[in-house]
């Protein structure tokens, strides 16, 4: 029997075991089907069944009420940096607060399509989160765009700044990893390959009276409003990956709903972050206040010494551990299926690889 590996990939990421047993169970027979769900019809009423528990249980999960659209859309988080400022952008400017690559990427593609103002930015190192108290919001702004989460850097909104403007947020690396109200959000968008599900699919949450303004002559596959009308199969959706997402919210629920796995991301970061912080040998380049729960970025006292530290955790199975090549160092993603064992694995090699360079 093959022994699964300890994941610390920051995306595609881990996903429950689980869920891979009930997917592996039902692969080839999805309930007495005859056929995979890869396989059936999106309009067939045991896919539809398939989509509509999943929305049910998001919505239980985060909850969402009936003010907001819950969509399933293809091409990702990148998707969404046009999707946004295409349907919200009016006439008005659109506000960035940037902290990231990941902001970077989507001030980048909305100033291909609307006026962009960046109303506050930690561009000089991406170590910490601008002060809400520090940021300079423009007065016509449409709406006020953050990444909460930046993947690479390690930084994470621990509250959500209250704006003039409707809030958007890229919630690709944090999604349901904690509790959020989502009334303090005018529309929130995860790409699904960290917290979700595999790779394919993207989440938005959308205020629907957000939905519907997207100026004419837009290609109706960019339009929120019309991607709601079709209860998101204006185009035949990616069915596998909206079934195995609907796999990971069942699982979520029975753990206990997002506040139960919060508490766990809460203990698996604490441990981490205390065994670097007791170490001369390890460091953190986050600024500890706004330091990731999600995404922990770290470095050697020698980078001399980086290859062999990869080394020693691929023999022990303590997977995707390299950092960013924008920034180097290590980094460590402990999304809702990394276990605290595997986080209690990794802090053991490295106390040993420390010892070993001593």
């Amino acid at each position: 029997m093959t022994t699964r590996a300890y994941n610390f990939s920051p995306g595609p990421a881990a996903l429950p075991d689980a869920v891979l047993e009930r997917a592996k169970a039902e692969f080839l027979d999805y309930q007495g089907q005859g056929l995979s769900v890869m396989e059936m019809s999106h309009r067939s009423k045991a896919f539809v069944d398939i989509a509509e528990r999943a929305e049910a249980d998001l919505r239980t999960l985060l909850g969402v009420d009936d003010d907001y659209h819950v969509l399933f859309l293809q091409g990702g988080a990148s998707m969404q940096f046009a999707m946004v400022p295409i349907n919200l952008g009016g006439q008005g400017t659109a506000d960035y607060v940037h902290t990231g690559s990941w902001g970077s990427k989507a001030i980048e593609e909305a100033r291909r399509v609307t006026r962009v103002h960046v109303a506050a930015s930690s561009a000089e190192r991406f170590a910490h989160i601008p002060h809400a108290s520090t940021w300079r919001p423009s007065p016509d702004a449409c709406f006020c765009h953050i990444t909460s989460n930046e993947t690479i850097g390690g930084v994470q909104f621990h509250d959500f700044p209250r704006t003039e403007a409707p809030l958007v947020a890229d919630m690709s690396s944090d999604f349901l990893s904690r509790p959020i109200d989502v009334k303090r959000f005018g529309l929130i968008y995860a790409g699904a390959q960290k917290n979700v599900g595999p790779a394919g699919l993207c989440v938005v949450v959308a205020r629907k009276d957000l939905c519907g303004r997207a100026p004419s002559g837009t290609p109706r596959i960019l339009d929120y409003a019309v991607h709601a009308a079709h209860d998101s199969m204006f185009n035949t959706p990616p069915t596998y990956t909206w079934y195995l997402a609907g796999l990971v919210f069942e699982w979520l629920r029975r753990l206990g709903g997002v506040a139960a796995i919060a508490a766990v991301n809460r203990r698996k970061a604490a441990k981490l972050y205390a065994a670097i912080d007791a170490s001369n040998f390890y460091s953190s380049p986050v600024a500890r206040q706004d330091r990731s729960l999600m995404n922990v970025p770290f470095t050697l006292a020698d980078p001399a010494l980086d290859t062999d530290f990869l080394a020693g955790a691929h023999e022990r199975r303590l997977l995707h551990l390299k950092g960013h090549r924008s920034v180097g160092g290590m980094r460590a993603s402990l999304y809702n299926a990394v276990s605290e064992q595997a986080v209690d694995e990794l802090i053991d090699y490295m106390q040993v690889f420390e010892k070993e360079q001593a």
